[in-house]
């Protein structure tokens, strides 16, 4: 359906004209009628389908000569980034309609200056929760006179913590008005705002996580334990991409990886939430300029980012939700263009989750091994011959080589100095390799281990099994992963190799056994005064009298290992 079969005003379809449209998405196709006519709308669409115009062309058409004296519209979104980019689309649909003013309200900006746009006569106010909440507390933002209010991805404002902020808003809003809400997930409490505040909403739903990521190839790469920054570090200089974002699940996360990539000489930059609005903005403007290679970023503060002619997505860490999956690789691949999307995992249970959102995506993701080290040197080397290939020398080259053959120095020597300045650096900037290593079913042997101490024992009437049993479905391992268990009065500990112990530290804190909440952390030995476990198990889960003992130790450990804790 064409935006010309719409009953919308010919300033809006020429605007629109000159943006390029013509053909509407889905989204827009299904929302845009129901949205002029007044409805209630609860539209569940992803990033990327365009959805801005869906409750932004609505909007724009809905204001008369009539709201020139205060807001008749207000949008919420959850971030200042997605705020500033909805109030440019929506200038972008009203160039032609002088009634309409636009005015972006959020923080970490002047309250002066956005106090004067509102006194100027803005009627469509778009804004973050808090700040809007602000205005209104302090009497610069009246909304005696709104008719409509829109909730831009509902679900991330959620997950911020802004449901009594939103709630505060609509408190405030006339009762008579119409509220739309778009969301790329339904969890319970948009479901309950819906009930709570909107009047026989229509449901506009879309089937895009398959569209949206069938132009984007998709693998993975087994990392070992502790070494995903190094993996990065090498995939970054064996593609070098003109443009490429990396997602980390944490702002702590972002901070380190930005200072590690740039200790490797990589233009990378960081973003979250926790920056002032002017490095924010610094960062986009570096990355939109293709100044910055790297953009780091959470989910939340990559929200509302719309930077064109991304190469590659990488997920450094595995989104904590399917629909992040298609948010974050959303990025690269738009317009109709291929993408790629590469994702970091450390162990089976996170490439069992991995298979979920393949599932999920209806995608193949496919798994690579790492670049060899040597093929990237070569290529690397191999780049530079064709570069010089391809360069010519100035008149003014030839005579520093003259000044320095003077010198002593010839001009072989010359040539393989300044090629080493770059790419020697480089060289030595990538990291060393062993190939990943899966987990294994079979046995161990050899393998360092350590012990881990987990604060619940025989008190608690607490069996091996149970023990056993918790930590495989925590951490995803096999049970022939973990080696002896010794279950003493008040706690436990397990032997586990030395190069999971981080990675089962991380997804067993907190977990429960048999009803009882469990932390684990590192065992550092045992005090004088503990009363010792009862005798340790062989191999076969007995003691030598043949009873069965509060002591197991499951397959998986080397044999040699079997026999000294058998003397014991």
């Amino acid at each position: 359906m064409k935006f010309n079969e719409l009953n919308i005003s010919q300033e809006i379809l020429d605007a629109v004209g000159e943006l390029g449209f013509s053909e509407m998405t889905e989204i827009q196709q299904q929302s845009i009628p129901l949205i002029m006519q007044g409805v209630d709308v609860v539209g569940r669409s992803n990033t990327g389908t365009g959805k801005t115009a869906a409750f932004g062309i609505p909007a724009v058409e809905s204001i008369t000569d009539n709201d020139r004296k205060s807001p008749a519209v207000i949008i919420l979104c959850p971030t200042r980034e997605l705020a500033v980019q909805a109030c440019g689309e929506l200038q972008k649909f009203a160039k032609y309609k002088k009634s309409v003013k636009t005015c972006a309200v959020y923080g970490g900006a002047s309250m002066e200056k956005q106090i004067a746009e509102l006194k100027r006569g803005a009627n469509i106010i778009i804004g973050t929760p808090g700040r809007v909440l602000d205005h209104i507390r302090r009497r610069t933002l009246k909304l005696e006179n709104i008719r409509m209010v829109i909730l831009d991805e509902a679900d991330e404002m959620l997950n911020m913590g802004f449901r009594e902020d939103i709630e505060s808003i609509l408190s405030n809003v006339p009762e008579k008005r119409q509220t739309i809400l778009f969301s790329a997930t339904m969890p319970p409490d948009i479901l309950a705002i819906t009930e709570k505040y909107q009047r026989e909403p229509v449901q506009v739903k879309i089937k895009s996580a398959q569209k949206t990521v069938e132009l984007i190839d998709q693998f993975f790469f087994f990392v070992p334990m502790g070494r995903k920054t190094d993996a990065l570090k090498l995939l970054l200089s064996a593609y070098s991409p003109e443009s490429a974002m990396v997602f980390c699940n944490t702002k702590k996360m972002v901070d380190e990886l930005t200072e590690e990539l740039q200790k490797s000489g990589i233009h990378a930059s960081g973003l979250h939430g926790d920056m002032k609005q002017a490095q924010r903005t610094q960062v986009m403007n570096s990355f939109k300029l293709h100044n910055t290679a790297v953009l780091i970023a959470t989910d939340v503060a990559a929200r509302g980012i719309d930077v064109s002619g991304i190469d590659v997505v990488f997920n450094y860490d595995l989104p904590q939700d399917n629909e992040y999956y298609i948010h974050r690789i959303g990025r690269t691949g738009r317009a109709g263009l291929k993408g790629t999307a590469y994702t970091l995992i450390t162990s089976r249970r996170q490439q069992y989750d991995l298979k979920d959102i393949a599932r999920y995506t209806k995608a193949e993701i496919t798994e690579l091994p790492l670049p060899d080290r040597n093929d990237v040197i070569k290529a690397k080397k191999n780049a530079v011959i064709q570069k010089i290939t391809g360069m010519t020398a100035g008149h003014d080259a030839y005579d520093i080589i003259d000044t320095l053959a003077g010198e002593g120095i010839d001009s072989r020597e010359i040539a393989a100095r300044l090629i080493s300045s770059g790419l020697q650096k480089e060289i030595d900037s990538l990291p060393e390799f062993e190939m990943p290593r899966p987990l294994k079913k079979g046995k161990r042997s050899g393998a360092k281990t350590v012990k881990i101490d987990l604060n619940i024992g025989r008190s608690r009437r607490i069996a091996p099994n149970f023990i056993l049993g918790a930590l495989v479905d925590a951490t995803g391992m096999s049970g022939q992963d973990f080696g002896k268990i010794d279950i003493y009065e008040s706690h436990t500990t397990v032997e586990v190799p030395e190069s999971e112990y981080d990675y089962i530290i991380d997804s067993t804190n907190p977990m429960k056994i048999n009803g009882h909440k469990v932390e684990v952390k590192l065992y550092k030995g045992s005090s004088s005064k503990e009363k010792a476990p009862e005798k340790h198990f062989t191999a076969r889960g007995k003691s030598k009298s043949g009873r069965h003992n509060n002591a197991v130790r499951p397959s998986g450990f080397s044999q040699k290992r079997n026999t000294k804790h058998r003397r014991g």
